[in-house]
């Protein structure tokens, strides 16, 4: 089979022989996992540390080998290029000058550096408040042993981040989108 373009002005074919499979790296994800926090809890800055699970519902699948997390701390399963995503829900009661969520990073295993904040106001109208963050970052890991990644909440009052164990709230994804 040939491959065959129109041109303006001139029709162009390709053999067959000359259409190769992708380069390695290109073509698709060979890594996608999200995790959630399945209960709420209450504080001003904190590391989520414990009840995350991978999600569970009958609808969802890892594609790959996935995640594994440890107090909080997430390593990746295969060195590559990964977008990270953190979303954080959080009410309040009453007026809350900030909250924010944020992805933390190491190529050390052992010191990590903020690489993304995502950051809300929660307005106030009276009684639960809602508001969410988002935040992202394109993670190059270079070492499944060395290169990992935790998650911080922080606000300006005490609010309550949002778990539950059926429905994403707070919740983490990870997706492999090369080599």
């Amino acid at each position: 089979m040939a491959l065959t373009r129109l041109g303006t002005n001139a029709i162009i074919t390709v053999p067959s022989s000359a259409i190769t499979a992708l380069p390695a790296g290109v073509g698709g994800l060979t890594e996608l996992d999200q995790w959630r926090l399945t209960t709420s809890f209450s504080g001003t800055q904190t590391f989520i540390t414990s009840n995350l699970e991978r999600v569970d519902n009958a609808s969802f699948s890892v594609l790959g080998t996935g995640m594994t997390e440890s107090s909080g701390i997430f390593t990746f399963p295969s060195t590559g290029k990964y977008l990270v995503e953190f979303v954080s829900g959080a009410r309040f009661n009453g007026y809350n000058r900030y909250q924010y969520g944020s992805i933390q990073v190491t190529t050390n295993n052992s010191t990590y550096s903020e690489v993304s904040i995502g950051y809300n106001t929660v307005p106030s109208t009276g009684a639960n408040n809602y508001a969410s963050t988002y935040a992202s970052y394109f993670f190059n890991v270079t070492s499944t042993t060395n290169c990992k990644v935790k998650f911080y909440t922080e606000s300006d009052q005490t609010m309550t981040w949002l778990g539950d164990t059926a429905v994403n709230i707070t919740y983490m994804t990870f997706s492999k989108i090369g080599n």
